[in-house]
């Protein structure tokens, strides 16, 4: 019996049996310095780590794909993952894009076109430090650096708990700003939250997406339901102690 995944991708040794088998989605948020008092620590990478990351990737042979590649089973040479990251944040473009580009790595970028240019409004509601979104410029190079972008809503609602009329503007909208804006064909669709259920599964099918990504952590298949695919979460290993406690025993 394989042994147990971690519960968040930090390091490509504990997964490298794992993603020579099946081609992996790893989901980021923000790529950069940490602030103070911030209260989901997790959304964070620091540069050094995701440089870590990238080069280990590298190294292994890696190459990129788009999220619906996972729908085709089983790994082929040479190996797939799927980079993806949510909500456009500008530290992304700032400290991602050059140790991508030093591995010949590309990635998508769920953008919220209401935003662009702004911060992450949902964030700050709650108490969440503001983090600064890309504008249309700053897209703009992501996209001419060789990397894709795909729709992540237009205000970045939970889906469920809006009325389904104005869900189905949200995702509906989000592709048509997204392709009047950057005149290029949006794709794949990234559930806020990681919030939907069959309805707003629906929607998302009849607006022409191919894919849509959750944020529930697993692999895919060629079985997989391609509105519901599956992500590991990428981020530094925890230090928490119930983490510590779950490596220690193997659990």
């Amino acid at each position: 019996m394989s042994a147990r995944l971690p519960d968040v991708y930090s390091s490509l040794g504990p997964f490298r049996e794992a993603f020579a088998r099946q081609v992996p989605i790893l989901m980021y948020h923000k790529v950069g310095p940490r602030p103070s008092r911030v209260r989901l620590k997790g959304m964070y990478v620091e540069p050094r780590l995701f440089r870590r990351q990238m080069k280990e990737l590298g190294a292994a042979g890696f190459t990129s794909a788009s999220p619906d590649a996972v729908l085709s089973g089983a790994q082929t040479p040479p190996p797939k993952i799927v980079l993806t990251f949510d909500d456009g944040y500008r530290n992304v473009l700032e400290h991602a894009l050059e140790p991508m580009r030093a591995v010949g790595l590309q990635a998508i970028q769920f953008i919220i076109p209401d935003l662009i240019g702004k911060r992450n409004e949902w964030d700050i509601a709650q108490g969440e430090a503001p983090e600064p979104l890309m504008n249309r410029e700053e897209i703009g190079r992501w996209l001419a650096a060789g990397h894709d972008i795909g729709a992540h809503t237009c205000t970045h609602p939970h889906l469920t708990k809006i009325p389904l009329q104005q869900a189905r503007e949200e995702i509906i909208s989000s592709r048509r700003k997204l392709e009047d804006l950057f005149q290029r064909p949006i794709v794949h669709f990234c559930y806020p939250f990681g919030d939907w259920n069959e309805s707003v599964r629906d929607i998302v099918a009849e607006a022409g997406f191919k894919t849509a990504v959750t944020t529930t952590s697993g692999f895919n298949s060629s079985e997989s339901a391609r509105f519901a695919l599956l992500r590991f979460t990428a981020r530094h290993q925890s230090r928490s102690l119930k983490a510590w406690w779950r490596r220690l025993s193997g659990r």
